[in-house]
């Protein structure tokens, strides 16, 4: 592995939302880890291709021991949506921090209920360790609610908006 190399591994740790990346080859063994690792909260590589655009390589994550799963989630804790005839479709948080409906207490929402958004567009902030994150729709449709209050905090996975396409 070159200097090039290292830094290309370096870079596209720092853009994703991966805290540790581990690298074995021959006799090199590298770990790089975020000043966001938290040793507690590693997510299981199948869950994290899922969630992510950036491809990655499989790799085979140790399970957890019993004790430090977290239970299951199920839908029945999230807010039910209105009834509806049309597909809907929830956007979730990608990470723990704090939601923020817009980009200062001034300036209005990025989304409201009824507004049509686009796949890519930004719908709310989530602020995780002083870094502001903003987050896009990962669909096209029409907000039907707003599951989280603004400055309240997040989980990963959390129900945000449900969108009905």
């Amino acid at each position: 592995m070159n200097f090039s190399e290292l830094k290309e591994l370096i870079q596209l740790l720092g853009e994703s939302n991966l805290t540790e990346l581990k690298y074995k080859s021959g006799d090199i063994e590298l770990t790089i880890r975020t000043d966001k690792f938290d040793k507690g909260k590693l997510i299981p590589v199948e869950q994290w291709v899922q969630t992510t655009a950036v491809p990655a390589a499989p790799v085979q994550a140790a399970p957890a021991p019993e004790a430090a799963r977290p239970a299951p989630k199920t839908e029945a804790a999230a807010p039910a949506a209105p009834a509806s005839n049309k597909a809907q479709h929830i956007i979730r948080s990608p990470m723990v921090g704090t939601f923020y409906r817009s980009q200062s207490p001034e300036k209005p929402p990025f989304v409201k209920v009824g507004d049509h958004i686009a796949a890519g567009d930004f719908v709310c902030i989530i602020e995780a360790m002083k870094l502001f994150n903003e987050i896009e729709s990962d669909i096209s449709g029409t907000v039907v609610q707003v599951l989280v209050e603004d400055a309240q905090p997040v989980e990963y996975d959390q129900p945000l908006f449900v969108v009905e396409l």
